[in-house]
């Protein structure tokens, strides 16, 4: 007759590991050796730790490229943000170039993509660089580029 349980359960998970665990699993008892118990216990922890996400269920939504429809108040509205916010002068809009520029964009199906500003910054050096050949051309002078 053992007088302790603990002295047993140690003898049990010494002696006899794997004739306890089939005796559990025939009986469908749950193992109380101790690595059985903390491997439990560590499962539920790890399962408990884990961060509940929706990211699996969540879709990326592709931006949508609407085009708002014209209309003069909307261009008006527009036109005054643009001015404001980089501080245009207000004759700015009847500059024969912005105007050009407007009339451009109007023919437009399906809205307008505007170069970033190193696009920009890169297609204005070609500019320059273009005007300064037309320019050596008509006043026959040799220019060097960098």
């Amino acid at each position: 007759i053992v007088s302790d349980t603990s002295t047993c359960r140690r003898h049990i998970a010494f002696r006899h590991p794997d004739a306890y665990r089939q005796w559990c699993k025939t009986n469908n008892f749950e193992s109380m050796l101790p690595q059985d118990v903390k491997e439990r216990k560590t499962a539920a922890a790890v399962l408990n730790a884990q961060q509940t996400s929706l990211d699996r269920h969540l879709q990326e939504i592709p931006p949508n490229n609407v085009v708002i429809p014209y209309t003069d108040t909307h261009f008006r509205e527009a036109a005054i943000e643009w001015l404001v916010s980089t501080s245009q002068p207000i004759q700015a809009v009847d500059h024969p170039s912005f105007k050009n520029m407007i009339n451009i964009a109007s023919r437009a199906t399906n809205g307008v993509v505007l170069p970033n500003r190193n696009a920009t910054r890169r297609d204005i050096m070609d500019l320059f660089k273009t005007q300064l050949t037309k320019l050596k051309g008509r006043l026959n002078v040799s220019f060097h580029f960098v």
